[in-house]
């Protein structure tokens, strides 16, 4: 076991240094010394559709790493099964590496894989030394190996779309960062290298619509995105909106020390709307600015939606905390309830409307709208995994009884289920389907290792069921962790809202080991039961490993009894107050323990699109 984790541990220092070191994985932005020029000298956006970008501007304009540069991510299991020999090639092609000797570290790295083919860590670090000698299809062919041999690493796919870059290869690097961003959804820079796969694909409304995605979470540093989608916005003649991102650039980034070109680029536009200005006014007197030949602003050129999106950009920043109030707020002119009910701990499978008493705010519904078993209804779960470092020694046995769940709950044809695992990152391994067969494989694929980034894996997986559908549904999310989050940027808080926002009860079986002793309410089995109380579900904590089993049996039999009602609250007002809510149950004389969410809050801004 000790000599396991030791070469755990230099496997993974090593895939550290390789992405986020000086010889980088992914070398798209290209910038002169000292961060003065951009690209030999960025004088206007149109310069961009041939400036050439490398991993300097992507390092700058990403202070934070990528969580897939950090310690114990993106291991593929099939690297802790090499032989002592090939692990020690690898040893050595990393040392030459970190030395930037790049022959001797290709002689070395091509020594492991060919003792060990299966090596995807060494592939990758194969391809990142052809890829720094400028032997770009050898790099492309390496990163391609990789993927073949486990397809569920995103920094694979990151690898292969900066080789398909310089290559030009612009289609093939779009669809690679894509599935990258696919797996690690809340990856900023992997955003941030697919928004300039797109620019120089030229697809604009798609650089637009990632620029967008990436501004509208939390992020750090990704101001370049905006420099891009002031560029598509450009080459759309809509030279507004090119303003608008400019100024948010700045905004974000006022003291970086391509300010002052940005700032002359700004200028720029700002002349040439006036010089544009002119035009229309005296048609038969052009003004001699280079805008002159472009034809007049369209401002059809591009989508309503993101037309909407980008105006939404000049507003200011909303608050944490306006957001987040937004967050569990819903119009009130129909209100769903998704309940469990138990007798002496045994899960209630038929109960009828009148077996059931709803109060909200002390008041009855105006009207019952429906009532569903979810045995009636599709199934729409997601199942979390923790497989961060805390739970090593356990992992493989939750593996197991996490797909022996899926298995036993998703039944029918008509239910989806999707899997996230997560450490420091979050990843999205086996997307909604009603496939176990694919479920049970993207299980079997997670290795552990890092830090616990549960509240985002939580945000992320709840804004994902919430999806519209056109029929009722059972929006169900399962956490298996120890709580002990140290990672995420969204707050358990958080993580409440994007659930009671999306109507998802969650139930989290806890994997810590011994008493629950907790002193912090706001980690390990206390921050669990908070999250399952505040959005109706529950928490189990078997207190050993082979209690888990037990509980996710036992949380089997709880979600067979779980059932949705519809109803119109006697104040339909949408005055952003808080409703309490309060469902009782009661069947053949016994009073049963229901489980539910506490309330909700009824807001008018929903009305007006805000």
């Amino acid at each position: 076991m000790f000599r396991r984790r030791v070469w755990r541990a230099l496997l993974l220092a090593g895939l550290t240094w390789l992405m986020g070191a000086g010889i980088a994985a992914a070398q798209l932005f290209s910038v002169a010394s000292q961060g003065d020029k951009f690209g030999g000298g960025l004088t206007s956006l149109s310069a961009l559709q041939t400036a050439k970008m490398d991993s300097a501007i992507f390092q700058f304009y990403t202070s934070e790493a990528s969580p897939l540069e950090s310690p114990d991510i993106s291991v593929s299991k099939l690297d802790l099964k090499a032989p002592g020999n090939a692990r020690k090639e690898y040893g050595k092609g990393y040392l030459q590496l970190l030395r930037k000797d790049l022959q001797g570290a290709i002689d070395h790295l091509a020594r492991a894989v060919s003792i060990y083919p299966s090596f995807v860590a060494a592939h990758n670090a194969l391809g990142i030394a052809y890829l720094n000698l400028g032997q770009i299809q050898q790099a492309r062919d390496e990163f391609a190996r990789a993927i073949a041999l486990d397809d569920h690493l995103p920094n694979s796919y990151l690898n292969l779309g900066c080789a398909q870059l310089e290559l030009q290869q612009y289609p093939e690097a779009v669809e690679s960062l894509k599935k990258a961003s696919s797996i690690a959804p809340l990856d900023v820079p992997v955003l941030t290298a697919l928004t300039y796969a797109e620019f120089k694909n030229r697809d604009y409304p798609a650089v637009i619509a990632t620029a967008r995605h990436v501004h509208n979470h939390k992020h750090q540093d990704a101001a370049l995105v905006h420099l891009l989608a002031a560029g598509a916005w450009e080459a759309q003649h809509n030279l507004n909106e090119a303003q608008g991102e400019m100024d948010i650039l700045l905004g974000e980034d006022p003291k970086s020390p391509l300010s002052g070109q940005f700032r002359q680029i700004l200028d720029q536009i700002k002349a040439e709307k006036v010089s544009l200005a002119q035009v229309k006014r005296h048609p038969a007197d052009p003004s001699p600015s280079l805008s002159s030949a472009l034809p007049p602003l369209n401002a059809e050129v591009v989508s309503p939606q993101i037309r909407q999106a980008s105006q939404g950009n000049s507003r200011s920043e909303q608050s944490d905390e306006d957001v987040a109030h937004q967050v569990i707020r819903f119009q009130v002119q129909e209100v769903a309830m998704l309940f469990a009910a138990t007798d002496h701990g045994k899960s209630v499978t038929n109960l009828s409307l009148s077996d059931i008493e709803i109060r909200d705010d002390n008041q009855p519904p105006e009207t019952i709208l429906g009532f569903h078993n979810v045995t009636q209804l599709p199934l729409r779960i997601g199942l979390i995994i923790d497989m961060s470092n805390s739970i090593i020694d356990r992992f493989s046995f939750e593996q197991g009884a996490a797909s022996k769940f899926l298995e036993t709950v998703v039944t029918d044809k008509s239910d989806l289920s999707f899997v996230i695992g997560f450490n420091n990152s979050v990843f999205l391994v086996q997307d909604f389907t009603p496939d176990q067969t694919l479920t049970a494989r993207a299980i079997t694929q997670l290795a552990p290792g890092g830090g616990t980034a549960l509240w985002d894996a939580v945000a992320f997986a709840a804004d994902k069921l919430a999806r519209p559908e056109l029929q009722p549904v059972a929006r169900i999310l399962v956490v298996i962790s120890d709580g002990d989050d140290n990672s995420s940027s969204a707050s358990l808080q958080e993580a409440i809202w994007a659930a009671q926002r999306g109507q998802v009860a969650i139930y989290a079986v806890s994997t810590k080991e011994g008493s629950n002793n907790e002193s912090n309410p706001l980690l390990g089995n206390r921050a669990l039961k908070t999250l399952s109380e505040q959005t109706g579900g529950t928490s189990f904590t078997p207190g050993s490993l082979g209690g888990l089993t037990r509980s996710l049996a036992d949380l089997q039999q709880v979600l067979r009894g779980r059932y949705l009602v519809y109803y119109r609250p006697a104040s339909s007002k949408p005055d952003g107050r808080y409703h309490a809510v309060d469902i009782k149950a009661e069947k053949d004389g016994h009073k049963l323990k229901v489980y539910a969410r506490k309330g909700y809050y009824a807001s008018a801004l929903l009305d007006a699109g805000i």
